[in-house]
């Protein structure tokens, strides 16, 4: 099943419900100025296959409006202006998997460049320039369906938006992950409130509170690494889970690539949106099974 799913990743077979034909235009609104003629499904559509077969707008646009005339649907592509403005106005939802089960989230963050201003005037003008980037923070269960994400700057601390990320998944939440740049009080705290177990390993300079506990859980995970060691307690504790959240970054940049096409910041955060439910949508089609065998 997984190998029929990597193969139907090249599959550029579309096809559009009636529904979708019906709502690819939008009617005249009756109000003087601009009309806009296409609507937010047409704009997602082609976003997405720009996602994934990884094109600039004009070779997207050229590349839905061939789509469509083999299709005979009698339908327009958006054009490459209308797709870079109509980008930053998207308002995309979530494509998440039906859970199985309380929610095993894993947490984790990793870099995508973006092409800023002083790199372009470099370019035009000779020089260096500075390649600017982005930090993607993904939270994923533990089969890897990517449960919630945020998109920030490159300063921001990852164990205050993991906060937001345990904020942000639905459902009943059992164990949360992580690496040690997520050992902080409020971390737990945010854990602590979603009755979920956390699995962090300290710092290595972490202590047990001396002025009451801070944090009762944490405290309890330093002094557990002390008495197994830090490879034993990666074991008993299924730390293993954090490799989840590590394949997801790796799917993420092999398919889709390691920057962001957009240039405005709205139109990063639709954009990693987007890809999110893409690699869900992957993920759905098919995934590799596992399972333990006896030597």
């Amino acid at each position: 099943m997984y190998e029929r799913a990597l193969v139907s990743r090249g599959d550029v077979t579309l096809w559009l419900s009636p529904d979708a034909r019906a709502a690819w235009g939008v009617p005249p609104s009756g109000r003087p100025g601009g009309q806009q003629r296409f609507s937010d499904l047409a704009i997602e559509t082609a976003l997405t296959l720009r996602l994934v077969f990884r094109l600039p707008l004009r070779q997207t646009e050229g590349f839905v409006r061939s789509i469509l005339t083999v299709m005979r649907a009698g339908l327009d592509a958006p054009d490459h202006t209308t797709l870079s403005r109509r980008s930053q106005m998207l308002d995309v939802a979530a494509y998440t998997l039906p859970a199985k089960g309380p929610l095993h989230l894993i947490v984790d963050s990793t870099g995508l460049s973006v092409v800023g201003e002083g790199e372009w005037a470099a370019a035009k003008h000779g020089g260096r320039g500075t390649r600017g980037w982005r930090k993607l923070h993904l939270g994923v269960d533990g089969s890897g369906v990517i449960v919630a994400h945020v998109l920030t700057g490159p300063m921001v601390d990852d164990a205050t938006v993991g906060i937001d990320l345990i904020g942000a998944a639905a459902g009943d939440i059992a164990s949360v992950t992580a690496d040690a740049a997520y050992d902080t009080v409020a971390f737990y705290e945010a854990a602590r409130q979603r009755h979920a177990r956390v699995v962090v390993p300290p710092t290595r300079t972490a202590k047990v509170s001396r002025r009451g506990q801070r944090s009762s859980a944490r405290d309890r995970t330093i002094t557990d690494v002390e008495a197994l060691g830090r490879r034993q307690w990666k074991k008993v504790s299924d730390y293993h889970r954090q490799a989840r959240v590590e394949n997801a970054f790796f799917r993420y940049k092999s398919i889709l690539g390691d920057g962001l096409r957009a240039r405005s910041r709205r139109g990063r955060d639709i954009e990693a949106s987007l890809a999110c439910r893409v690699l869900n949508r992957m993920t759905e089609l098919g995934r590799p099974e596992s399972s333990a065998i006896s030597r």
